[in-house]
């Protein structure tokens, strides 16, 4: 009953002092991130046969933001700075981006998509993208749009964290 002021009451939504909507929410987080990793490898490999699962992120923020110090892409992703300059050295190697001087300051350098890259890259993106709209064909427009706002919201604050 509300309000009979024991303090002993339980709340309903939680069980061992743990509320069940963030234990849902860890849930079903860790079997999207085991997916998206199993989609990530598989996309990776689409566009190049020796392309590391993790680098395929970094095809993703180079294509949408442009050009980025390999420091920057370090901070977007939270890995570190010799991890970031492995990955990019690969992706270098295999064609995909290439470094040009930084004009703002010429000791540092700028991580580009080659024209082959991107469109490797865009070309497996595209592909997924219809996989996302076949599987979402009976959503509403507005949940999609949801969805994309609250994952948006949640990576901002990851990002801060």
């Amino acid at each position: 009953m509300h309000g009979s002021g024991t303090g002993s009451e339980v709340d309903p939504t939680a069980r061992n002092g743990v509320d069940q909507e963030f234990l849902a929410l860890e849930r079903e987080l860790s079997v999207f991130l085991r997916r998206a990793r199993a989609s990530s490898g598989e996309m990776a490999r689409e566009v190049h046969p020796e392309l590391e699962p993790a680098a395929y992120g970094l095809l993703v923020r180079l294509d949408e933001a442009g050009p980025q110090r390999a420091t920057e892409l370090a901070g977007y992703f939270g890995v570190g700075k010799a991890t970031m300059s492995r990955q990019l050295r690969a992706l270098d190697d295999l064609g995909l981006i290439v470094r040009d001087p930084d004009p703002a300051d010429g000791r540092a350098w700028l991580a580009r998509l080659t024209d082959e890259g991107r469109a490797r890259f865009r070309s497996v993106r595209d592909a997924r993208r219809e996989r996302y709209v076949r599987k979402l064909a009976d959503w509403d427009r507005g949940e999609v749009a949801e969805l994309a706002r609250l994952l948006h919201q949640l990576n901002t604050r990851a990002e801060s964290a």
